[in-house]
């Protein structure tokens, strides 16, 4: 193992903690509703331009606000899909930092990998803990966001001392092997018949478009027929698991096509956040700083791009190939490796803005999140339904004792909090989820004020 430097002290820097913030705040946003907003009140939104100079671009504009925050049904990439790789690349590029303080300190390796493991073990029971908070039992599920963390730490922390070459050799190494594994897959006869029944008929689900993503060799890649896909029927059913209608007490699918065994390729991730961390804790210049770091994300998008043409944004005469789908949900090798180009290019940008021009002061809101990256998720996942009910309950009250005054003596209704919040006003989502999040946000400021950080 390469030998690491006596580490030396370094200056939080306030990109790190705004990249985290806009992640967060983009996840407990829920996409402001944009595209259940656009799904269910299509004609009231387009009505709403009647008669504007900008009256056909309006639609257009809906439109991609809608694709962009939702989740692509499979292939492809939106800006709601970069919000997990974002979380996981960040969870990568804070380690040097962390544990660089923790070997100031005077910490043995053996003491850090201790908190490592232990980490790991907390994320996945915290993960499992808020995938069952709606449940009648324990629900013993691994796609959520902690636990992909949870499970792939421990080999991210023994990788992050190493030097550049042998971490990308470990890149190679995993995404070469999942490759591989998903290739080598098919789903015997019997299995598929069952699977096919289950979301046909059962879950009454389209069949084109749950299994026929892809022809030929990207077919490796397919909803609920991959191999990670194959892995979960056989292991997740060996857990407690509560009856359902259409499932009993056999793991059959998962709906969104997510799987356990998505952890090994965020793995890679997470190493590449690893790679950016110890580039901006070295002692570099900030213009090669940025360089390097547009430079690797150009470097991924490039290479994930050569496997998968179905991703360019033209077609190409004689260039229509994919040797591997570009898929977030089963987070494919050609994913893991693209996705990256984005956060690359993202932390570039946060940190020329921010911690090379010094501009800092608009990026403020962002940093409160940031810094309570974890109660922030944690007050999304648990929280969002009661604050959407108290929203409800208690601003229609204000606005019915306000609206007699509008009324006598303005002699007009306000455009009001229950107009905003009713089920016939098209942009109701919209409103009630951007109020969810200040709530959410006005949070995370009294715990900022407070200096009162959750840290796992």
């Amino acid at each position: 193992m390469a030998k690491s430097s006596k580490p030396k002290p370094s200056k939080r820097l306030v990109s790190l903690d705004a990249y985290r913030g806009l992640v967060m705040l983009a996840m407990a946003s829920s996409g402001l509703a944009f595209a259940r907003v656009w799904e269910q009140s299509r004609e009231q939104v387009i009505e709403q331009a009647n008669g504007q100079p900008w009256q056909e671009a309006w639609p257009q504009l809906w439109d991609v606000l809608a694709y962009q925050f939702s989740h692509v049904p499979w292939t492809g990439c939106s800006f709601w899909d970069l919000i997990q790789p974002s979380f996981m690349f960040m969870v990568g590029v804070s380690m040097p930092f962390s544990y660089s303080k923790r070997e100031a300190l005077g910490q043995s390796k053996l003491r850090m990998l201790s908190h490592a493991i232990v980490r790991s073990l907390m994320l996945v029971l915290l993960a499992i803990f808020l995938s069952s908070n709606w449940n009648g039992q324990t629900n013993f599920i691994f796609t959520n966001v902690l636990a992909q963390i949870g499970l792939g730490y421990t080999v991210v922390y023994l990788l992050w001392r190493w030097n550049l070459v042998v971490q990308l050799v470990a890149v190679a190494g995993i995404l070469g092997g999942y490759w591989f594994y998903f290739y080598q897959y098919t789903i015997p006869e019997a299995e598929f018949s069952k699977v096919k029944t289950v979301v046909t008929e059962q879950m009454e689900l389209d069949a084109d478009e749950e299994f026929n993503q892809f022809p030929r060799l990207p077919s490796h890649w397919n909803k609920h027929t991959n191999a990670a896909a194959g892995f979960d029927r056989e292991y997740l059913s060996r857990f407690p698991r509560e009856a359902e209608e259409w499932e009993g007490r056999t793991y059959w699918v998962n709906k969104g096509g997510y799987q356990t065994l998505n952890f090994i390729p965020s793995i890679v991730t997470m190493l590449f956040g690893v790679m950016a961390g110890r580039l901006i804790r070295g002692d570099r210049s900030d213009g090669n700083k940025l360089k390097w770091l547009f430079l690797s994300g150009g470097i991924c998008f490039l290479t994930a791009m050569a496997v998968d043409t179905t991703i360019w944004p033209a077609k190409v005469p004689h260039c229509n190939w994919s040797f591997c789908p570009i898929v977030k949900r089963i987070w494919s090798p050609s994913w893991a490796v693209f996705s990256a180009g984005w956060t690359f290019w993202i932390l570039g940008l946060l940190y020329w803005i921010i911690d090379v021009r010094r501009w800092k002061a608009w990026a403020f809101p962002l940093v409160v999140v940031g810094m309570n990256s974890i109660a922030m998720y944690c007050m999304a996942q648990l929280l969002k339904p009661w604050i959407s009910k108290i929203l409800r309950i208690h601003l229609q009250s204000i606005d019915t004792l306000l609206d007699p005054l509008t009324v006598r003596f303005l002699n007009l209704h306000t455009v009001s909090y229950d107009y905003l919040f009713s089920e016939t006003f098209a942009f109701a989502p919209f409103w009630e989820s951007l109020a969810r999040v200040f709530v959410l946000w006005l949070i995370c400021l009294w715990l900022y004020k407070r200096k009162i950080f959750l840290r796992i």
